[in-house]
């Protein structure tokens, strides 16, 4: 029997899970964040990869990782404009912020999703990240 794709909604956002089903390894999902406020943050996987692209708006992306006694963050920018992948390793803590309203977020998982165990949460003030843009 074919697996059909499920579609989620919250405050923070609306979903599409796993669109392909059993047809292909790993899952495709589709996100379209609802405004520019709210942080998607933080979670990280233990075993699973991540690829995430921007097809429609701008994000902002958090990645980080705790080393030693503090926490190193970096920024990706995703962009409709500058289509392109990035990739997100098991054991990198990430998050996003839409930069424009009704962006929507592509992501592939290398493997179905698993919530517990692979996956663990913390919440968006645990990292000191700057989730707002810098005004130029």
């Amino acid at each position: 029997m074919e697996k059909k794709a499920q579609f989620h909604e919250d405050d923070r956002r609306a979903s599409i899970y796993d669109i392909f089903g059993n047809k292909i390894n790993g899952q495709l999902n589709i996100s379209y964040a609802r405004d520019t406020t709210t942080v998607v943050a933080w979670h990280k996987h233990n075993i699973q990869y991540d690829r995430w692209m921007c097809i429609k708006g701008a994000f902002k992306v958090g990645l980080a990782t705790y080393e030693g006694t503090k926490w190193k963050t970096k920024t990706e920018y995703l962009s409709e404009k500058n289509l392109r992948w990035i990739t997100i390793s098991p054991g990198v803590w990430h998050g996003w912020r839409a930069l424009e309203k009704d962006s929507i977020m592509l992501y592939y998982l290398d493997q179905k999703y698993s919530h517990p165990p692979d996956e663990e949460k913390i919440a968006p003030t645990q990292i000191p990240f700057q989730w707002e843009t810098e005004s130029k």
